[in-house]
């Protein structure tokens, strides 16, 4: 199988609800543990038309084999050139893509897309990690002011998130 080039999309999957006239989402997350918790939320996204932006790894490959991907540039951190190339794909794929909400687990590549789906009035939902329940993640610190719903796993992080939601572990 070929690598594509950050920034390329894998041809568009019809979905049920695209048909149906459903909500197109846009699942943005980095690829391994932040790509897995944003696949266990399948029982909300699979009734939706989706579009998934995560970085061009094998996990992401295998996970999203059937699914509509954009390929984002990395590394993420401390990497401004991939900070500004990351901002561009945002701005030319929500806004061409215009989803009816933009959500994430982070990391890096959430924070140009929260900020243009901001931008132009479109919902975030971020969903903070499980792993980090005593201190916040810096995404999370970063992504809070472009969120419209903040969630978290564990009832001990809403402390650090003011007004944030407890879902639940994503396991």
């Amino acid at each position: 199988m070929g690598h594509s080039a950050p920034g390329t999309v894998r041809p568009m999957v019809q979905h049920r609800s695209a048909v149906e006239g459903g909500h197109h989402v846009l699942l943005v997350g980095s690829a391994g543990g932040h790509l897995a918790q944003l696949v266990r939320l399948a029982p909300w996204w699979q009734a939706h038309d989706r579009t998934w932006v995560t970085f061009d790894k094998p996990d992401a490959r295998s996970l999203l084999a059937d699914e509509d991907v954009v390929w984002a540039h990395h590394p993420t951190t401390r990497n401004v050139p991939n900070l500004v190339r990351n901002l561009v794909l945002a701005v030319r794929e929500v806004r061409r893509r215009r989803p009816s909400v933009v959500v994430s687990t982070g990391a890096g590549v959430a924070l140009p897309f929260f900020v243009i789906a901001r931008v132009l009035g479109i919902p975030t939902v971020y969903v903070e990690v499980f792993d980090r329940i005593d201190s916040p993640t810096l995404t999370g610190r970063l992504c809070r002011p472009f969120t419209t719903r903040f969630c978290v796993q564990w009832p001990e992080q809403q402390v650090l998130y003011r007004g944030s939601v407890v879902i639940g572990p994503l396991l």
